[in-house]
Protein backbone atom coordinates (compact mmCIF):
# COMPACT_ATOMS: atom_id res chain seq x y z
CA UNK A 1 0.00 0.00 0.00
CA UNK A 2 1.30 3.45 -1.03
CA UNK A 3 -0.63 5.47 1.94
CA UNK A 4 -0.88 4.70 5.64
CA UNK A 5 -4.35 3.23 6.17
CA UNK A 6 -6.49 3.80 9.43
CA UNK A 7 -9.62 1.69 10.30
CA UNK A 8 -12.35 2.85 12.83
CA UNK A 9 -14.07 0.28 14.13
CA UNK A 10 -17.76 -0.15 14.81
CA UNK A 11 -19.88 0.74 18.07
CA UNK A 12 -20.05 -2.20 20.25
CA UNK A 13 -17.79 -4.66 19.03
CA UNK A 14 -14.41 -3.30 18.79
CA UNK A 15 -11.88 -4.07 16.44
CA UNK A 16 -12.17 -8.00 16.59
CA UNK A 17 -14.99 -8.43 13.43
CA UNK A 18 -12.34 -6.24 11.36
CA UNK A 19 -9.14 -7.89 12.50
CA UNK A 20 -8.59 -10.22 9.58
CA UNK A 21 -9.59 -7.53 6.81
CA UNK A 22 -7.54 -4.58 8.06
CA UNK A 23 -4.36 -7.10 8.26
CA UNK A 24 -5.42 -8.25 4.66
CA UNK A 25 -5.05 -4.24 3.63
CA UNK A 26 -1.75 -3.89 5.59
CA UNK A 27 -3.68 -1.08 8.11
CA UNK A 28 -3.90 -0.07 12.31
CA UNK A 29 -6.52 0.34 14.38
CA UNK A 30 -7.24 3.68 15.88
CA UNK A 31 -10.02 2.55 18.72
CA UNK A 32 -13.35 4.33 19.45
CA UNK A 33 -13.10 5.76 22.79
CA UNK A 34 -13.29 3.95 25.57
CA UNK A 35 -12.63 0.87 24.31
CA UNK A 36 -10.31 -1.44 25.36
CA UNK A 37 -6.88 1.30 26.29
CA UNK A 38 -8.41 3.79 24.49
CA UNK A 39 -9.68 7.10 26.98
CA UNK A 40 -13.66 7.66 26.83
CA UNK A 41 -14.36 10.69 25.02
CA UNK A 42 -18.40 11.53 25.81
CA UNK A 43 -18.41 14.16 23.31
CA UNK A 44 -18.54 13.13 19.25
CA UNK A 45 -16.93 16.73 18.06
CA UNK A 46 -14.50 16.31 20.71
CA UNK A 47 -13.24 12.43 19.43
CA UNK A 48 -13.48 13.90 16.29
CA UNK A 49 -10.53 16.42 17.17
CA UNK A 50 -8.67 13.84 18.57
CA UNK A 51 -8.87 11.11 16.51
CA UNK A 52 -8.11 13.57 13.48
CA UNK A 53 -4.83 15.08 15.61
CA UNK A 54 -3.52 11.37 15.58
CA UNK A 55 -3.68 10.40 11.97
CA UNK A 56 -0.99 10.47 9.44
CA UNK A 57 -0.88 13.10 7.12
CA UNK A 58 -2.41 11.82 3.96
CA UNK A 59 -3.94 8.84 5.02
CA UNK A 60 -6.63 6.45 3.77
CA UNK A 61 -9.25 7.09 6.93
CA UNK A 62 -11.58 3.81 6.70
CA UNK A 63 -14.43 3.51 9.17
CA UNK A 64 -17.49 0.79 9.95
CA UNK A 65 -21.00 1.82 10.88
CA UNK A 66 -20.66 4.31 13.74
CA UNK A 67 -17.04 4.28 12.59
CA UNK A 68 -17.83 5.62 9.17
CA UNK A 69 -19.78 8.75 10.71
CA UNK A 70 -16.52 9.68 12.66
CA UNK A 71 -14.24 8.90 10.10
CA UNK A 72 -16.43 11.13 7.77
CA UNK A 73 -16.42 14.10 10.23
CA UNK A 74 -13.03 13.80 10.43
CA UNK A 75 -12.22 14.09 6.78
CA UNK A 76 -14.56 17.16 7.09
CA UNK A 77 -12.40 18.59 9.88
CA UNK A 78 -9.12 17.84 8.78
CA UNK A 79 -8.79 17.78 4.63
CA UNK A 80 -4.65 17.64 5.19
CA UNK A 81 -4.65 14.71 6.89
CA UNK A 82 -6.91 12.17 5.07
CA UNK A 83 -5.85 11.52 1.62
CA UNK A 84 -8.39 8.94 0.96
CA UNK A 85 -11.91 8.03 2.92
CA UNK A 86 -13.22 4.64 2.62
CA UNK A 87 -16.75 4.47 4.53
CA UNK A 88 -18.11 0.68 5.04
CA UNK A 89 -21.63 0.96 5.81
CA UNK A 90 -21.88 4.46 6.26
CA UNK A 91 -24.53 7.12 6.55
CA UNK A 92 -24.78 10.71 7.60
CA UNK A 93 -27.38 10.27 10.36
CA UNK A 94 -28.43 7.11 11.81
CA UNK A 95 -32.09 7.93 12.86
CA UNK A 96 -34.55 9.65 10.46
CA UNK A 97 -34.63 13.08 10.75
CA UNK A 98 -36.69 16.07 8.64
CA UNK A 99 -35.35 15.53 4.62
CA UNK A 100 -33.90 12.05 5.65
CA UNK A 101 -35.78 9.04 6.13
CA UNK A 102 -33.48 6.56 5.10
CA UNK A 103 -33.12 5.60 8.60
CA UNK A 104 -33.95 3.93 12.30
CA UNK A 105 -37.20 6.00 13.58
CA UNK A 106 -35.96 7.60 16.91
CA UNK A 107 -38.22 5.68 19.24
CA UNK A 108 -36.75 2.31 17.74
CA UNK A 109 -33.00 4.02 18.98
CA UNK A 110 -34.86 4.74 22.30
CA UNK A 111 -36.22 1.37 23.12
CA UNK A 112 -32.70 -0.62 21.51
CA UNK A 113 -30.93 1.77 23.99
CA UNK A 114 -33.05 1.26 26.70
CA UNK A 115 -32.37 -2.25 26.36
CA UNK A 116 -28.79 -2.72 25.48
CA UNK A 117 -28.34 -0.77 28.90
CA UNK A 118 -30.11 -2.75 30.83
CA UNK A 119 -28.46 -6.16 29.26
CA UNK A 120 -25.69 -5.20 27.11
CA UNK A 121 -24.67 -9.30 27.17
CA UNK A 122 -27.66 -10.44 26.80
CA UNK A 123 -29.01 -8.02 24.20
CA UNK A 124 -25.41 -8.33 22.17
CA UNK A 125 -26.89 -11.61 20.24
CA UNK A 126 -30.11 -9.92 19.44
CA UNK A 127 -28.11 -6.81 17.79
CA UNK A 128 -25.24 -8.92 15.97
CA UNK A 129 -28.23 -10.72 14.49
CA UNK A 130 -30.67 -8.14 13.83
CA UNK A 131 -28.16 -6.43 11.41
CA UNK A 132 -27.21 -9.54 9.43
CA UNK A 133 -31.09 -9.91 8.48
CA UNK A 134 -31.24 -10.53 4.66
CA UNK A 135 -27.49 -11.50 4.23
CA UNK A 136 -26.56 -14.59 2.34
CA UNK A 137 -24.20 -15.53 4.81
CA UNK A 138 -26.28 -14.48 8.14
CA UNK A 139 -25.68 -17.23 10.13
CA UNK A 140 -22.43 -17.62 9.47
CA UNK A 141 -21.51 -14.13 10.05
CA UNK A 142 -23.01 -13.47 12.73
CA UNK A 143 -21.38 -16.51 14.36
CA UNK A 144 -18.31 -15.38 13.55
CA UNK A 145 -18.38 -11.43 14.79
CA UNK A 146 -19.84 -13.05 18.10
CA UNK A 147 -16.56 -14.91 18.39
CA UNK A 148 -14.54 -12.36 17.26
CA UNK A 149 -16.08 -9.25 19.28
CA UNK A 150 -13.69 -7.46 21.91
CA UNK A 151 -14.52 -7.17 25.30
CA UNK A 152 -17.89 -5.06 25.61
CA UNK A 153 -16.80 -1.77 27.05
CA UNK A 154 -18.11 -0.24 30.01
CA UNK A 155 -21.92 0.35 29.70
CA UNK A 156 -21.15 4.52 29.95
CA UNK A 157 -19.51 3.61 26.92
CA UNK A 158 -21.85 2.23 25.09
CA UNK A 159 -24.24 4.44 26.00
CA UNK A 160 -22.12 7.52 24.56
CA UNK A 161 -22.14 5.99 21.12
CA UNK A 162 -25.79 5.33 20.99
CA UNK A 163 -26.02 9.20 22.03
CA UNK A 164 -24.05 10.01 19.39
CA UNK A 165 -25.94 7.87 16.99
CA UNK A 166 -29.13 9.92 17.89
CA UNK A 167 -27.64 12.83 18.00
CA UNK A 168 -25.26 13.38 14.86
CA UNK A 169 -26.27 14.36 11.77
CA UNK A 170 -23.43 14.80 9.02
CA UNK A 171 -25.15 16.42 6.05
CA UNK A 172 -23.56 19.56 6.77
CA UNK A 173 -20.45 18.08 7.39
CA UNK A 174 -20.36 15.74 4.17
CA UNK A 175 -19.89 18.36 1.42
CA UNK A 176 -16.75 19.39 3.18
CA UNK A 177 -14.65 16.03 2.11
CA UNK A 178 -12.09 17.09 -0.40
CA UNK A 179 -10.45 13.72 -0.18
CA UNK A 180 -11.60 10.93 -2.80
CA UNK A 181 -14.07 8.93 -0.97
CA UNK A 182 -15.52 5.19 -1.69
CA UNK A 183 -18.92 3.65 0.12
CA UNK A 184 -18.74 0.13 0.36
CA UNK A 185 -22.50 -0.96 1.48
CA UNK A 186 -24.33 -4.27 1.05
CA UNK A 187 -27.34 -4.22 -0.55
CA UNK A 188 -29.45 -5.71 2.21
CA UNK A 189 -28.08 -3.59 4.76
CA UNK A 190 -31.47 -3.33 7.53
CA UNK A 191 -29.28 -1.25 9.98
CA UNK A 192 -28.20 1.46 7.53
CA UNK A 193 -29.97 1.20 4.23
CA UNK A 194 -28.31 1.68 0.85
CA UNK A 195 -30.62 4.39 0.07
CA UNK A 196 -28.65 6.40 2.87
CA UNK A 197 -25.47 5.88 1.45
CA UNK A 198 -26.35 6.63 -1.95
CA UNK A 199 -27.77 9.74 -0.78
CA UNK A 200 -24.88 10.69 1.19
CA UNK A 201 -22.39 9.66 -1.74
CA UNK A 202 -24.74 12.96 -3.35
CA UNK A 203 -23.32 15.52 -0.65
CA UNK A 204 -19.47 14.28 -0.72
CA UNK A 205 -18.19 15.59 -4.15
CA UNK A 206 -16.99 13.18 -6.22
CA UNK A 207 -17.81 10.27 -3.94
CA UNK A 208 -18.39 6.88 -5.19
CA UNK A 209 -20.87 3.64 -4.15
CA UNK A 210 -20.20 0.40 -4.65
CA UNK A 211 -23.44 -2.12 -3.82
CA UNK A 212 -22.64 -5.73 -2.58
CA UNK A 213 -25.02 -7.89 -3.30
CA UNK A 214 -26.49 -10.57 -0.39
CA UNK A 215 -24.26 -8.67 1.86
CA UNK A 216 -26.29 -6.71 4.84
CA UNK A 217 -24.07 -4.64 7.52
CA UNK A 218 -20.88 -6.65 7.48
CA UNK A 219 -19.69 -7.23 4.07
CA UNK A 220 -16.22 -7.34 4.69
CA UNK A 221 -17.19 -10.56 6.35
CA UNK A 222 -20.33 -11.75 4.02
CA UNK A 223 -18.16 -11.48 0.94
CA UNK A 224 -14.44 -10.94 2.11
CA UNK A 225 -12.64 -11.48 -1.43
CA UNK A 226 -15.12 -8.98 -3.70
CA UNK A 227 -14.79 -6.82 -0.29
CA UNK A 228 -10.86 -6.72 -0.61
CA UNK A 229 -10.75 -6.00 -4.04
CA UNK A 230 -12.60 -3.05 -3.67
CA UNK A 231 -11.12 -1.77 -0.92
CA UNK A 232 -7.76 -2.42 -2.52
CA UNK A 233 -7.87 -0.97 -5.76
CA UNK A 234 -9.23 2.73 -4.24
CA UNK A 235 -6.11 2.26 -1.96
CA UNK A 236 -4.26 1.71 -4.49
Amino acid sequence: MTRSLVFLPGWCLGRGPLLTTVRALEGQFIDLPGYLDSPRCADFTDAVEQIGARLPKNCVLAGWSIGAQLALAIAARFPDKVGKLLLVAGTASFVQREGWPHAMPESTLAEFTAAMIADPAGMLPRFVGGFNRGDDYAKEVTRRILETADPLPPPEVLADGLAWLRDVDLRTAAPLVKAPTLLIHGAADPLMPLAAAEALATLIPGAQVHSMRGCAHAPFLSQPEEFLAQARAFIA
